[in-house]
């Protein structure tokens, strides 16, 4: 932090501009420089040796650490609260070093209720590979009773994509504590400035930062924060090893979407409240599903754990494949793209885009149904917005 050491007394827009930000030491420069290089000279032989056995600080491989990663990585672990931050080339690097670090054959890992396709994938389908088996569970009454001597992990989504399913991060914490679970969230859909786990007792938080963190569709990356003793490992052991490790480039993008991310999250907040209202009430809708809606089974814990209620909903259509397939193709305002948290408002059908490489008895039991839309709200003005919703809902 460059002019306070004292994050807890600064609020959340103050962070994203300040926080582990400092002025480059050669040129003054205020955003951090882009380091367009794939090597660093260490000076002689003692001193490579010494920074390659860890003796030494310094830079040595792109690969390996990057200013410019840097940078950003101590920006998100201040913005998350956490002693240290990893940076990725995607959420799903990130996700797959995490579970790759911290899991081993003979672990198990639970899951709770509907996860990211990608995220689905790699837990049901890669982890038995290597010996670690997979344990679904759809809510936490079920995680008390699926604990065991081998549970290692508990991962979940909260709000869960895509439909928003909500879960309470001190109880999930509580219950891995009390079983010796590391407890990892991915908070994507949330970002740190709607809600941070770690302050709730979350072990590690991890974020796709290709969405929201990033904030204008222009960039691919993930990160992970949490405590030094769990971070280190997913540097040491997967990033360098896997080496999905985010390009300077794409850290600097990164970096530049933090300073507008409470902005942005309050923009697309505040519309999405108002929308998910008006869908709430429109005849071709049979469902929405927003945690800021009254009706949502999650809203009392979304009330409490988030600081508003996220730009992200998912909405059933009563005609099933049928319209929601015409409803897509006559939204003009909102494009039709598998991403969200972007500046632009964004659809998708999650059962034959984001999901559909999960078979269709799990995507129907975490309630992924053909009517199913996921909608990303951006930073348009509502009315219009709502203008675009209600023409292409016309004649459903």
């Amino acid at each position: 932090m460059k002019k306070s050491g004292n994050h807890a007394s600064l609020g959340m827009r103050t962070l994203a501009v300040h926080g582990g930000q400092h002025p480059d030491a050669q040129s003054g420069a205020i955003t951090t420089p882009i380091t367009a290089t794939s090597s660093f000279s260490y000076g002689d032989f003692d001193s490579g040796e010494r920074r390659f056995s860890g003796e030494e600080p310094g830079y040595m491989y792109s690969r390996f650490g990057n200013p410019t990663v840097t940078a950003f990585e101590e920006r998100m672990a201040v913005l998350e609260d956490a002693e240290s931050a990893v940076a990725c080339a995607s959420g799903m690097a990130a996700v797959s070093a995490t579970l790759f670090a911290l899991l081993k054959s003979g672990d198990e890992i639970i899951h709770i209720g509907a996860l990211y396709g990608g995220t689905e994938g790699l837990i049901r389908n890669l982890l038995p590979r290597y010996g670690i088996k997979p344990v679904f569970v759809p809510d936490l009454d079920a995680l008390k009773a699926a604990f065991t001597e081998k549970t290692k992990m508990v991962f979940v989504e909260t709000p869960a994509n895509p439909v928003m399913g909500i879960l309470s991060l001190e109880e999930v914490a509580r219950l891995c504590r009390e079983a010796g679970a590391v407890s990892v969230v991915d908070n994507t859909f949330a970002t740190p400035y709607l809600t941070r786990p770690l302050q709730l007792g979350i072990d590690v938080v991890l974020h796709s930062a290709t969405k929201y963190i990033s904030g204008h569709g222009d960039a691919t990356g993930g990160v992970v924060a949490g405590r030094r003793e769990l971070i280190d490992p997913i540097r040491t052991l997967c990033l360098k090893q896997f080496g999905g490790c985010l390009s300077p480039f794409e850290a600097a993008l990164m970096t530049r979407g933090l300073k507008t991310l409470p902005l942005r999250v309050e923009a697309s907040s505040h519309s999405a409240q108002k929308i998910a209202e008006y869908l709430n009430e429109h005849p071709a809708i049979a469902a929405v599903f927003y945690p800021g809606l009254k009706t949502h089974a999650g809203y009392e814990v979304a009330r409490k754990q988030m600081k508003l209620f996220g730009g992200i909903m998912a909405v059933e259509l009563k005609g099933g494949r049928g319209a929601a397939r015409q409803f897509l193709d006559k939204l003009t305002l909102v494009t039709q793209a598998v991403s969200l948290g972007d500046t632009d408002s964004l659809a998708c059908h999650p059962a034959s885009t984001t999901h559909s490489a999960v078979p269709e008895k799990i995507r129907l039991e975490s309630g992924i149904t053909e009517g199913l839309v996921r909608i990303s709200i951006g930073i348009e003005d509502t009315e219009d917005l709502i203008a675009d919703f209600e023409q292409a809902l016309e004649g459903l």
